[in-house]
């Protein structure tokens, strides 16, 4: 049986990520963190203050993250100290503790 020899196909147009990093980023430094958080409680916005606190108090994943409810954080009417979520991917409770300043806001 011949083999057929077809030509080489290059692509039209280039990688969306050519020249780009790609990866895992480095984290934010303390500067950094506190300067979003000045910036967010300046423009007012208690939401993503809130969220953004839990997000650095807790270091979980952004779908982990998102499916937080405020019931998980509440306890009676007061914000709990430590709260647990299972992680979505792995399927693993994880404990952590919710900074003094969360708690303030």
């Amino acid at each position: 049986m011949p083999r057929v020899q077809l030509p080489a196909v290059t692509p039209n147009r280039r990688a969306w990520n050519r020249g780009r990093l790609v990866g895992q980023k480095r984290s934010l430094l303390p500067k950094q963190v506190w300067a979003i958080r000045a910036r967010l409680e300046l423009a007012g916005n208690l939401h993503d203050l809130a969220l953004f606190n839990v997000a650095i108090d807790s270091k979980l994943r952004c779908c982990d993250l998102v499916s937080l409810k405020v019931i998980d954080l509440l306890r009676d009417v007061r914000i709990r100290e430590r709260a647990s979520v299972v992680q979505s991917e792995t399927n693993k409770p994880v404990q952590f503790e919710l900074a003094e300043n969360t708690h303030k806001r």
